[in-house]
């Protein structure tokens, strides 16, 4: 599929300008599942506006990527935008250096990199190295970047927030088919680099002796005394949101991840917010200047990510605060999903579907009164690809012209 599509049609000779705002609000990690005990995170947050959004609006479930698949962030925000996951790759390294500002060449391998902690055996016991603060995390990455060397390539190393790092390889006969060294799981050491095809075998070589290095260079640090890398990729182009759907876009959004694949899109990244009253102030500001806006919330999957149930419901009772600041600003269509679910039960991404909810004039209004996963199933949008949302946003905006004589 090329250009703005859903399913196998091309959205691009159906789009048609019009004077609509379309909201897209993201919580990262949203969804969950109900068990034995608990509803989900989401199903037992108090969520008045949310509520009543989806009372006036349209709900369902939304797949990521497809059936039992877990999505990294990367496919579940291409998704989310429109761009079939499956036609579209982004590595994580990609990512991490489009939002860093840090330009990927053809040539050049990226990956993104977490700081960890390791026990005296070399095992892993927190992957995020107890999210270790900025300035501590800085002065670390400063002392790779002054200590790693490989003869004949250049390697760059700048911090993301946290404990989230990219590092960048350039040099000659370097190729980004590496297997990641990060397991995605404590109890475990940090794995070997494996070359996926044969002209990436020397790549796996430097990236080795790089592990090593850090290994050394921060054996006596604490909590970060290790490294894990993911997500290896290199220099990426792709279509437009101008593009594909005629908007003028605009991303709000605190973590540089999230703010490079918006770049990635050819979206204007605005402002640099550190906080949920950063970004709404960017929003309000901004109102006038723009069709579209991705508004990413980063709270619901750190704490989903940290097993802590009840920070992933207050992070969502947070984001249901500002509802009523949306719909004063006076969008056209209003959509809130997530791009994937992290279940505070696994602590880690899932394959759970999406709980989305839609909202327009002109959507149609279902049974549906609460947002939540158990309430979205009985929806009028029923299950369906996350890539769908982007033509449904569209349609409700005016913006696709019938199909057809």
């Amino acid at each position: 599929m090329v250009a703005g599509s859903v399913g196998t049609m091309d959205l691009t000779p159906l789009i048609q300008s019009a004077d609509t705002k379309i909201l897209l609000v993201v919580m990262d990690g949203l969804g969950g599942y109900a068990d034995a005990d608990h509803g989900t995170e989401l199903e037992e947050a108090t969520t008045p506006n949310l509520d009543q959004l989806a009372s006036a609006g349209a709900s369902g479930l939304f797949d990521p990527v497809g059936p039992g698949i877990t999505p990294g962030s990367g496919p579940g925000h291409l998704g989310l935008f429109g761009y079939d996951p499956t036609e579209f790759e982004l590595g994580r390294g990609a990512l991490s250096a489009a939002g860093l500002e840090v330009v990927v060449a053809p040539g050049d391998v990226a990956a993104r990199g977490n700081l960890c902690t390791l026990d005296k055996k070399g095992i892993i016991t927190d992957r995020r190295a107890g999210r270790i603060a900025d300035d501590q995390a800085q002065a670390i990455v400063e002392k790779l970047q002054s200590g790693l060397h490989i003869e004949g390539i250049e390697i760059l190393v700048r911090h993301e927030r946290e404990h989230r790092c990219l590092v960048v390889l350039r040099g000659p006969g370097l190729d980004p088919r590496v297997g990641d060294t990060d397991p995605q799981k404590i109890g475990l050491a940090p794995l070997k680099a494996v070359a996926q095809a044969p002209e990436a075998a020397r790549t796996a070589e430097i990236i080795n002796n790089i592990s090593e290095q850090v290994a050394t260079q921060l054996e006596n640090e604490a909590p970060a005394n290790g490294l894990l890398l993911r997500g290896f990729d290199t220099h990426r182009e792709l279509p437009s949101m101008q593009e594909r759907y005629g908007v003028r876009a605009a991303a709000i959004a605190t973590y540089p991840m999230y703010r490079g694949i918006s770049h990635l899109l050819g979206m204007d990244v605005i402002g640099q917010p550190t906080t949920l009253d950063d970004q709404m102030k960017i929003l309000r500001d901004a109102w006038d200047d723009y069709d579209y806006f991705f508004f990413h919330y980063k709270g619901t999957d750190s704490a989903g990510e940290d097993g802590d149930r009840a920070r992933k419901i207050a992070a969502i009772e947070a984001l249901d605060a500002v509802v009523p600041a949306f719909n004063k600003l006076g969008p056209d269509v209003i959509a809130v999903s997530g791009d994937h679910s992290t279940p505070s039960q696994m602590a880690a991404h899932s394959w759970h579907p999406v709980p989305t909810l839609l909202w327009s004039e002109r959507v149609g209004r279902d049974e549906v009164t609460q947002y939540g996963e158990r309430y979205a199933l009985r929806g009028s949008l029923g299950m369906r690809p996350l890539k769908d949302l982007m033509a449904l946003m569209l349609a409700n905006a005016g913006r696709l012209q019938k199909y057809g004589a």
